[in-house]
């Protein structure tokens, strides 16, 4: 893709599966050095051996330490110009039934875990000529869901993260932004339908309409259509767009 500058490097976070893997792919095609940071060694060396990525690092998003440890390898390799955060996780379950301990789950994953690999990546990145933050974030950052209100409040958080920070570096040559995708087909989404099933004896075809009818277009987002947007944030002629939450979600909201 043009508009990249040359050889830039990318960190994706969550990047050995799904959307992660699918914009760390869209990057390395771009012209991009890609590395891949997930939990999984096992999956990370997969997308590593897939041509998805160049290298990867592995830490849980949550585990501050972890995080700051494996962008400071992978910067030692190349500064980082890309932060994308993506890794995340969803759980359901009725609000009177979400104790502490899901809402803590879904906040160290879904935010903190964002927090964590900006504050790691954002010294280096200031001093690079250029720098792009994009977190992934969900339509649940933007609208309510129901029975999802913890995973909702840290989207929710996430994007105004992005808002936030994006003003605090709008002197700098550092944009924010936030995607914000609908139900993206993943193994994700894919849990949702198991659980879905699960819960109420549908079928899957019905467990998927359910998923579905909340997209005007009838139908579940690509993974790729995720990317091409992240794609887009990070090229050179996008330095004016900053603080924005760019819905992926077929007029959703």
């Amino acid at each position: 893709m043009s508009g990249l500058p040359h050889s830039p490097h990318a960190l994706v976070t969550g990047g050995g599966r799904g959307i992660g893997r699918e914009i760390a792919a869209a990057l390395r095609r771009a012209g991009t050095t890609v590395t891949v940071v997930g939990r999984h060694r096992a999956t990370l060396e997969q997308a590593v051996a897939a041509g998805a990525a160049h290298f990867f690092e592995v830490a849980d998003v949550a585990d501050e330490r972890a995080v700051g440890a494996a962008i400071a390898a992978a910067a030692m390799r190349q500064p980082i110009d890309i932060l994308v955060a993506n890794a995340g996780a969803a759980e359901s379950a009725p609000f009177m039934k979400s104790d502490s301990a899901l809402f803590a789950r879904m906040m160290d994953v879904n935010f903190m875990g964002v927090v964590h690999a900006i504050q790691a990546v954002l010294p280096g990145m200031k001093e690079r000529p250029y720098g792009r933050i994009v977190a992934i974030a969900s339509t649940a950052g933007l609208k309510g869901y129901p029975y999802v209100s913890a995973y909702s409040a840290a989207k929710h958080a996430v994007v105004g993260l992005v808002r936030s920070l994006a003003l605090e570096l709008a002197a700098t040559q550092v944009t924010v932004n936030a995607v914000c995708p609908g139900f993206t087909d993943t193994d994700l989404v894919a849990a949702s339908i198991d659980n879905i099933i699960k819960k109420t004896g549908r079928s899957r075809e019905q467990a998927l309409a359910e998923l579905s009818r909340h997209n005007p277009q009838g139908r579940l987002v690509t993974p790729a259509e995720v990317a091409h947007a992240v794609l887009c944030l990070c090229g050179e002629g996008a330095g004016a767009i900053t603080g924005q939450a760019i819905a992926v979600a077929g007029g959703e909201v």
